[in-house]
């Protein structure tokens, strides 16, 4: 079996820089136009309840089946949201996350561990999940947060949290054949998923 983990695409707060999280923050118009949909259509792709996942699923995969899955979402990074580094420059609170190298509670957020977590444990179940029901094929369209938290626990070879941000529409293709002995995914390959870069 293999499992794609796909970031969704390009929203309107991230050309300002700005902290999403859990806002649910829409692709622009750009970022809807740039999307260029792949040769397969998986029957269900797992998505998160932020419109950004739902908007990049349904252009990439029209007719698929899609199912919400609360706990693969965003980081919450509470009263960051909305607002980018150059407003938050002189903020305290902010400042002691970023020398934290951005891994202490958020205020009315999460910490990168609980992220993680909740990222990892929600994603394990699908793998089993569909790993147990014969499926070829596990297709997850989250978040950047979400790839950075599977893929560093999961993912071989081995990589550093921040490594495994992909861009926008795009992700990773992982082999699950040790899965179910090691609770290890082999990486393929990258992918990217929109015109100009469209493999």
């Amino acid at each position: 079996m293999t499992v794609e983990l796909i970031r969704h695409g390009n929203t309107l707060w991230q050309g300002t820089g700005r902290y999403q999280g859990k806002s649910d923050v829409p692709l622009s118009t750009a970022g809807l136009a740039e999307l260029h949909p792949p040769k397969f259509g998986p029957e269900t792709v797992y998505i998160t309840r932020l419109c950004r996942t739902r908007q990049t699923a349904e252009v990439l995969f029209p007719g698929a089946r899609l199912v919400e899955v609360k706990d693969l979402q965003e980081m919450c990074f509470g009263s960051f949201e909305g607002r980018n580094f150059i407003e938050m420059e002189h903020d305290p609170d902010y400042l002691a996350w970023v020398n934290a190298n951005c891994e202490s509670p958020c205020p009315d957020g999460e910490t990168k561990a609980v992220f993680s977590e909740r990222v990892c444990r929600a994603f394990a179940a699908l793998v089993d999940k569909a790993l147990a029901d014969g499926e070829e094929t596990l297709v997850i369209l989250a978040h950047g947060g979400t790839q950075m938290a599977a893929m560093e626990r999961y993912a071989l070879p081995h990589a550093d949290y921040y490594h495994w941000c992909a861009p926008n529409a795009g992700g990773y293709v992982l082999d699950a054949g040790d899965w179910a002995e090691q609770r290890v995914l082999h990486l393929l390959k990258t992918v990217q998923y929109t015109k100009e870069d469209a493999r």
